[in-house]
């Protein structure tokens, strides 16, 4: 690895010239690459609601529809209105009472329940359908032209309509996501790192990465809306240890061995890149557990964070070292002490009183248990937007005014016999919240003739192979009571015919609820398997990766148990991606604190004062990581209005601050007692016990063979911190203090000679 960092210290001008000019490509694939706003478009391809969707579009010619209700309008100016949304592109037809039969004909003639269905009072309802799928840009254009053409009378809803909104939504606010989390980012290291300008190098590194992970996407074709939104913010969130790993390793090759800069930049990108390796593999793995979910949603955000972390250590390797060595000069300048203490007293009081945290585990557990399995969810999708857009103000007026909350498609045979066909309508009819069923024979019911219903109107509902009828329900989206609805409606279609189909937003989301339960348990047990067999060869021991594991998961635990006590309710997919992401991206902290615990016992100190250097020397990180990811995710969370991409912030941020808190103060105390099991389940451990020799470099001589000391718990010595400060008179009470004086005397176990040890 030398020989790349200095290839990379050598060619740091072409480097960074070719990664601007890579932005170009990259902000192109960006703009080409296709958002994809509907979530049920996630769903497996071979259940029969997406089936049904594909014949809706294949045989049909569309895929969408939507209601539009019209209020205090004279039946003239509804059918001018209806006539001017039939000349909007991708727009295959508006249905109202003049499909049937023109508005001079009262509509006393029709059945009481289709009429009640499309009138009340002054309130008017029409069916627009589209010529293509239910969020494709056509047809969210179609809509946004529609409500060009319609005055505040008008109210469009349906899926189509929200997914429109959904859209317009986040493309205002996904730029001031950006903007949110550099800011707080920015404020964060500029308190805890000690540069001021060293951090905008670290923002505009990580943003070329973000910029190169999203042009790549086009190699998708597409991306959902929420990995769009959450990709920037994420990505800054968990790869900036790496460029903080970077500049500590290189101010520790400047100015601890004394190496020039472009040596030191070299010596760094080669300790970094080791290092970074190790602890960016959790994160992807985290990431790539995702991609086992049934529900694609999980591949699509899966794929693209696994590349923007593997993207952004890359960046952290050869353009962030250019930038530095290149600004170096004004760099220096800026630098500054790091406002942040030292904690060896709290680190030594933690590992005193370690059994006060496991008294605290103990205590936390039930709650944190409880909370976790008690956590309510919803999944109704409109329910994450603001109550002011325009489609769920629609869906509010339809609720109100006609007391429907969703739409049900159904599609049969065509060649089912007649007699059936009514069977089936009249037993739906039946079905508990059923309002009405809306098909060619319940609209035109025994008083209207065939030869009166227009061929247009009849070959939207029956193409020869297949019957489309709507079902009106009183039940929202999503709720226990429509999908007891949806399977007694299907009981009632395969009755009459096998092949008949119930399709639309609500049984689509009932596939949804079932298939998200299945994944939740997929995607927990293949992130915690990957993630413990990574640290079980990473740390060669059995004991160690269930130990950080469960810290973790404890930390899990916390986070996804709060919403319980707040009486706050989780979008789905927070319920089966948070875990995923806050333990791939947080254990990283127990593994930087295992790794020198490791390091020190291996070497022959005592457990107490190995995890009390291994704490010591790695809380500041420890914070700083965390505090940078809590910067990216935090602000968003408070801000963004989407409840889907606000719950997901929100828990992110949250989660990695309570992981920080976790490994500080559980993981030494676990640890300190579970060490010797931990000595005889790691492959590597040596020196543990038995004694060593030590020389006493005093006032005097001192005969070596007579002095030993027992490395125990309480009292050792180390050979890579030789130098022990003599507290008292006697040999049994050391000060591992790094400061010292001429006039202190030292045990040096690498030196026998007399006087004080010269450091």
């Amino acid at each position: 690895m030398n020989k790349f960092g200095k290839a990379i210290v050598k060619l740091r001008v072409p480097i960074l010239i070719i990664s601007i000019l890579l932005l170009i490509p990259a902000a192109i694939g960006f703009l080409k690459t296709r958002v994809n706003y509907d979530v049920l478009s996630y769903l497996p391809k071979d259940i029969e609601t997406m089936k049904g969707q594909d014949i809706l579009a294949d045989d049909f010619g569309t895929g969408a529809f939507s209601l539009c209700l019209v209020e205090g309008m004279d039946d003239k100016d509804v059918v001018k209105l209806k006539k001017q949304m039939e000349q909007v592109d991708n727009v295959d037809s508006v249905i109202w009472y003049d499909s049937i039969m023109d508005i001079s004909i009262p509509d006393e003639i029709l059945p009481k329940d289709i009429r009640e269905a499309y009138r009340n009072d002054d309130c008017t309802m029409m069916a627009i359908i589209f010529k293509t799928t239910m969020s494709s840009d056509e047809t969210m254009e179609a809509i946004t032209q529609i409500r060009k053409l319609a005055s505040k009378q008008c109210f469009i809803s349906g899926m189509s309509a929200v997914v429109t909104d959904t859209k317009d939504l986040c493309d205002k606010e996904v730029p001031i996501y950006v903007t949110i989390a550099v800011i707080l980012s920015l404020i964060v290291l500029s308190l805890t790192m000690d540069s001021f300008l060293v951090p905008i190098f670290f923002l505009l590194s990580i943003g070329m990465a973000i910029v190169y992970n999203l042009g790549t996407n086009v190699f998708k074709g597409e991306i959902s809306y929420i990995t769009q939104a959450l990709t920037a913010v994420l990505q800054l969130g968990v790869t900036m240890d790496y460029s903080i790993f970077l500049w500590h390793s290189y101010q520790e090759e400047k100015k601890v061995n004394g190496k020039e800069n472009k040596e030191a930049m070299a010596d760094a990108i080669a300790s970094t890149f080791s290092s970074v390796i190790g602890s960016s593999i959790t994160t992807v793995a985290g990431f790539v557990a995702l991609c086992f979910m049934t529900f694609t949603l999980g591949l699509d955000l899966g794929i693209v964070m696994a590349k923007g972390v593997v993207i952004g250590v890359i960046c952290c390797v050869t353009v962030l070292p250019s930038m530095i060595l290149i600004f170096d000069k004004p760099i220096e300048k800026t630098c500054h002490r790091s406002l942040l203490p030292k904690f060896d007293k709290l680190s030594k009081f933690i590992v005193n009183k370690y059994w006060i945290f496991h008294i605290l585990f103990l205590i936390l557990l039930v709650p944190a248990l409880y909370g976790y399995t008690h956590t309510d969810v919803y999944y109704n999708l409109d329910s994450s937007l603001p109550e002011d857009l325009p489609s769920i103000q629609a869906n509010q007026k339809l609720e109100e005014e006609f007391n429907m909350n969703s739409t049900h498609m159904i599609l049969l045979d065509s060649n089912l016999d007649e007699k059936s066909i009514n069977k089936v309508i009249s037993e739906i009819k039946t079905v508990k919240g059923v309002k009405t069923v809306l098909g060619l024979e319940s609209v035109v019911g025994p008083m209207i003739p065939q030869s009166m219903i227009p061929q247009d109107l009849k070959s939207k509902l029956d193409n020869g192979e297949w019957k489309l009828m709507l079902v009106m329900s009183e039940y929202k989206v999503a709720s226990d009571e429509v999908n007891t609805q949806c399977d007694e409606i299907n009981t009632i279609l395969h009755k009459y015919d096998s092949k008949g189909m119930l399709i639309g937003e609500a049984p689509c989301t009932k596939d949804l609820i079932e298939i998200t339960d299945k994944d939740f348990n997929t995607v927990s047990t293949v992130s915690i398997g990957v993630i413990l067999l990574i640290i079980l060869f990473v740390f060669k021991s059995v004991s160690l990766p269930i130990i950080l594991v469960c810290v973790i998961e404890f930390a899990i635990f916390i986070n996804m148990g709060i919403p319980a006590f707040t009486n706050t309710t989780l979008p789905f997919i927070a319920s089966i991606v948070i875990g995923t992401i806050q333990l791939g991206s947080t254990v990283d902290y127990a593994i930087l604190m295992t790794t020198r615990y490791k390091r020190e016992r291996s070497n022959g100190l005592a457990k107490k004062e190995a995890v009390t250097v291994a704490l010591q020397t790695s809380m500041i990180s420890i914070i700083v990581s965390a505090l940078s990811f809590f910067a990216a995710t935090f602000g968003v969370g408070c801000y963004s209005e989407i409840d889907m991409i606000s719950s997901l912030c929100t828990l992110m941020a949250r989660g990695a601050i309570i992981s920080m808190f976790v490994v500080i103060f559980l993981l030494p105390a676990a640890l300190m007692l579970f060490d010797k099991l931990i000595i005889h389940t790691t492959i590597g451990f040596k020196g543990i016990t038995g004694k060593q020799k030590v020389a006493y470099a005093g006032a005097g001589n001192v005969d070596l063979a007579s002095e030993q000391k027992t490395a125990d718990d309480d009292d050792f010595l180390n050979e890579d911190r030789p130098f022990a400060k003599k507290k008292s008179g006697n040999f049994d009470n050391y000060d591992f203090d790094d400061s010292y004086s001429d006039d202190d005397k030292y045990i040096d176990v690498n030196n026998d000679s007399n006087g004080p040890a010269d450091r």
